[in-house]
């Protein structure tokens, strides 16, 4: 166990040998993707019990790669219209927390495949927009797939987003329904690109404050997951 309260590099060096491991006999980035938020909500936690509500792991895959009832959900955000088959989508890859329905990306009401049809889109979701930004991504560039995304990328450290009070925070939405009801206190995000030019972003939805020095500790993790999740970049995403 990992008290995000008195979390240190000691914490970040475990986690991150553990998240190398998590790709031995898995057969897709879906079930790395399971085994890491797992291990994120099992084993971060404080004294009154698990330090957060719920965590999650999205990825973007082109709209012609989802499978059939994820191109449902992103067709009815998009309102009929087809899209694409490159258009982006960011999709629900894993899911571990409070609730059961928690537990299993399928059972996912709203963010199961979200369409990013331009870079106007991404900025009506103040969540993602800030996201893909913190994370240090060109938003353009992501969505049009630009070969330099990637070698650009290689040249910056690993970034995280963080809101530290999400309660109130233009970036947080859900704030009746989820934030309050269910204590999320801060949030943050860690990831990156995989090959060819896809993001991936682990949020933790954290019951527990974490400030600035914390969350930038969980950079490091976000190179330990790219190397869990790059023997499936670009092929076997989904079981």
């Amino acid at each position: 166990m990992h008290d995000l309260t008195r979390f240190g590099l000691s914490d970040v060096t475990r986690i991150g040998a553990e998240f190398r491991r998590l790709s031995a006999g898995a057969s897709s980035m879906e079930a790395v993707g399971g085994r890491i938020v797992r291990t994120l909500y099992d084993g971060l936690a404080t004294d009154d019990g698990p330090a957060c509500a719920l965590v999650r792991m999205f990825v973007t895959v082109p709209f012609e790669r989802l499978d059939d009832e994820q191109r449902r959900f992103a067709l009815t955000l998009l309102g009929g219209t087809e899209p694409a088959p490159a258009m982006k989508c960011l999709t629900l890859l894993a899911t571990a927390g409070e609730l059961p329905e928690w537990n299993d990306r399928r059972s996912s009401v709203g963010h199961l495949a979200l369409p990013l049809p331009s870079p106007e889109s991404v900025s009506r979701s103040p969540m993602i927009a800030q996201l893909i930004r913190q994370l240090g991504v060109e938003i353009g560039s992501l969505l049009s797939a630009d070969p330099a995304l990637l070698v650009d990328n290689e040249q910056h450290t690993f970034n995280v987003f963080h809101v530290e009070h999400a309660k109130g925070s233009p970036f947080i939405p859900a704030q009746l329904a989820f934030v309050e009801p269910y204590r999320v206190h801060s949030v943050l995000g860690f990831g990156g690109l995989l090959p060819p030019g896809e993001l991936f972003a682990t949020i933790l939805f954290s019951r527990t404050p974490i400030p600035r020095e914390t969350a930038d500790l969980f950079r490091t993790l976000a190179l330990n997951v790219k190397v869990a999740l790059l023997p499936f970049a670009g092929d076997r995403v989904f079981a």
